[in-house]
């Protein structure tokens, strides 16, 4: 039996080889995600929350962006990222054998928040840190919206409300810029005109995506929070972390550095959101169709030449033969350009042509037809939706170039009036629409398209407008300024969004623009 000193004595020995074995230096160890999470776990387990620490004064709120994607700046990894509150990089787990651990070591730096969570930590102890200064960072990280405070958001009251950020500089919230980060402005101007459609903005804004979602549907309704955000740091947003997962999604279809067609890409966004949805082919079995999905009746016959007909007479329909219909769904109509004239003026200068919007949406009037591969087709909406989209078909490609046409539309800002173009509108519905969203196309002179000269820009109107005072916003990548609406004619739209306005039960037609 051992005495008593010579336990002691193991025990010296003992302590001694634990105290040699920790007092040399470590490896790396690659850290595992399980692992990282393992070990943030038992720590979990034992940490108290405190209330306040000595280190939150070291927080620069200056240097942190949570607009870019969340990985590991070490590993690139994405699970289980902390961001450093002092310097602003990421890093992954808070373990003893995490990137983060080692950071608030060699650094100095001890404020970490979870990007996931929103927690604050302090490393290396690992403990929770609960301060009510820290609210702030949690709210840009993680936006929250209530229904009242987006019931405001179309309203003449949300124009009352500046915002400011860190530089005390003023900016209204949801009419902020976006980066261009490369070639990317044709994306950032669908971006901003889809989240000002009421309500695909509200449905985003009131989200609360945590479980399985597709990671498109996450990242843009994470977007939206951004953009609508009355407490940023700074008053602009980056796209990042969107347009990154839209090149994943997309197959690298599109891409930040490359630049593309905004009416392509809107096309693909939203039948990618429909799908993550959950939506099917079903009428309104997503956010997407019951707010942008129409119905469009089409006929077709085929041509015949008569021999009694003139040698420019067009060819027609002709009631005595078989005229085939069919119905299709419409998530947007697409409206021919007369095309532009060959020749030059007197002064050698090409000469632009201005024609109205109802001339061009004569296509959908049912009586107007077009030739095609040897059949006639006419169109007229069955049903039209809330919210119509109209895209102006200004680019055409042949065998040598892709040609631009420069033709300018004047179009009313309130008041069009669909009725003509859509068969037996419901008694209960408006068929007067009101402009929202306009977007325009700016190049070098000429009838070729330019791509890498290309200028984007989006004119939105704001909270709700209507009447003398209605505000208009033109934004063009990081520059926001309110515009005339006289000027927001002069541009070359490619695109359009249009607001069903709420049926007026006394049949008076309010605040109807004449053009």
């Amino acid at each position: 039996m051992p005495s008593l000193a010579q336990k002691r004595s193991d025990d010296i020995v003992k302590d001694e080889e634990e105290t040699s074995e920790a007092g040399r230096p470590a490896k790396r160890v690659k850290v595992t995600p399980q692992e990282a999470d393992d070990e943030d776990e038992e720590i979990t387990q034992q940490d108290e929350v405190r209330s306040s620490d000595l280190y939150l004064d070291t927080i620069n709120r200056a240097v942190l962006d949570f607009d870019f994607e969340k990985v590991c700046s070490v590993s690139l990894s994405n699970v289980n990222i902390y961001g450093c509150l002092v310097c602003g990089k990421y890093f992954q787990g808070r373990g003893r054998k995490s990137y983060a651990y080692a950071h608030s070591i060699h650094e100095d730096h001890h404020v970490f928040i979870n990007l996931e969570t929103t927690k604050v930590y302090v490393l290396p102890d690992g403990y929770p840190v609960s301060d009510p200064s820290l609210e702030d960072i949690s709210y840009v990280l993680a936006p929250r919206f209530t229904p009242n405070s987006v019931s405001t958001l179309s309203t003449p009251a949300h124009l009352t409300k500046p915002s400011y950020d860190l530089a005390s500089k003023s900016y209204l919230p949801g009419y902020v810029g976006l980066n261009d980060i490369k070639h990317n402005d044709h994306m950032n101007v669908i971006i901003h005109s889809l989240l000002h459609v009421p309500p695909l903005r509200d449905f985003l804004l009131l989200s609360n995506f945590r479980g399985k979602e597709p990671e498109l549907l996450k990242r843009f309704a994470a977007l939206a929070k951004k953009v609508w955000n009355p407490r940023l740091f700074k008053s602009q947003v980056s796209p990042h972390e969107f347009l990154q997962e839209v090149n994943r999604a997309s197959a690298g279809k599109f891409r930040l550095e490359q630049q593309g067609d905004p009416v392509e890409f809107l096309g693909w966004l939203l039948n990618r959101l429909h799908k993550d949805l959950g939506g099917s082919k079903k009428k309104n079995s997503s956010i997407i169709f019951s707010t942008f999905q129409g119905e469009l009746r089409v006929e077709n016959q085929q041509v015949l030449v008569r021999p009694d007909s003139g040698e420019n007479e067009k060819p027609r329909f002709d009631i005595d033969r078989d005229i085939k219909a069919s119905e299709s769904p419409f998530l947007f109509l697409a409206v021919d350009l007369p095309p532009p004239p060959l020749f030059q003026d007197a002064v050698e200068k090409n000469i632009i042509p201005q024609v109205s919007i109802q001339s061009v949406l004569a296509k959908y009037d049912g009586r107007t037809t077009q030739e095609s591969l040897g059949q006639l087709r006419r169109f007229k909406c069955k049903k039209l939706p809330q919210y119509i989209i109209l895209h102006f078909k200004r680019f055409t490609k042949n065998a040598f170039v892709e040609e631009k046409n420069p033709t300018i539309i004047n179009f009313p800002l309130r008041g069009l009036d669909f009725r003509s173009y859509v068969d037996a509108p419901p008694d209960n519905l408006s068929t007067l629409y009101d402009l929202i969203a306009n977007v325009t196309h700016e190049s070098v002179a000429g009838t070729t398209r330019d791509k890498e000269n290309t200028v984007w820009k989006a004119h939105l109107r704001a909270a709700g407008g209507g009447g003398e005072g209605e505000k208009w916003f033109m934004i063009q990548d990081l520059i926001v300024e309110e515009t005339r609406k006289e000027m927001i004619f002069l541009g070359e739209t490619v695109l359009q969004i249009w607001e069903r306005r709420a049926h007026n039960t006394n049949g008076e037609n309010m605040d109807v623009d004449r053009s």
